[in-house]
């Protein structure tokens, strides 16, 4: 498995570093820094900061992902699905979070609140043709390819 390193700037002593909470952990745990708890109400979205600044090597992105338990068993997941963070983008990480259940939830500074996932970045050079290759599937789109 490769390494990076990856560099985080403190906004507070305080402020939880992020890990990874098992060994075949793919993606680290990002926690909320509040000086008081955020409650959300349903459909209630907010950004949620950490207290963290990064530096990302050269070529990584970081993908800032829903946690499965929050999403399942409260219906807390990210406004975006799935954020992405720059390597050039020096500012705070903060998690757009959104409540979709039918009770209120409440998040706590500490909470754990999203997972962030370091990954290498391909880009794209750009060629406009007049036409494109065929394929079985052609142009057929949502659903065409059946249910099973």
């Amino acid at each position: 498995m490769d390494k990076i390193n990856l560099k985080f700037k403190k906004l507070n002593d305080s402020v939880s570093i992020p890990c990874y909470q098992s060994e075949g952990a793919s993606g680290m745990d990002l926690c909320a820094f509040l000086s008081e708890p955020v409650t959300l109400k349903p459909l209630e979205r907010k950004l949620i900061p950490t207290g963290l600044k990064m530096e990302l090597p050269q070529g990584y992105e970081a993908q800032v992902r829903p946690r499965s338990g929050m999403s399942i068993k409260h219906g807390i997941t990210l406004v975006n699905c799935v954020g992405t963070i720059d390597e050039d983008y020096r500012g705070e990480i903060c998690v757009p979070v959104i409540n979709l259940s039918t009770k209120e939830f409440t998040i706590n500074n500490g909470d754990r609140i999203a997972q962030m996932v370091i990954a290498p970045v391909t880009k794209a050079q750009i060629e406009v043709v007049t036409e494109l290759s065929d394929t079985k599937r052609g142009e057929g789109g949502f659903g065409s390819t059946g249910r099973k």
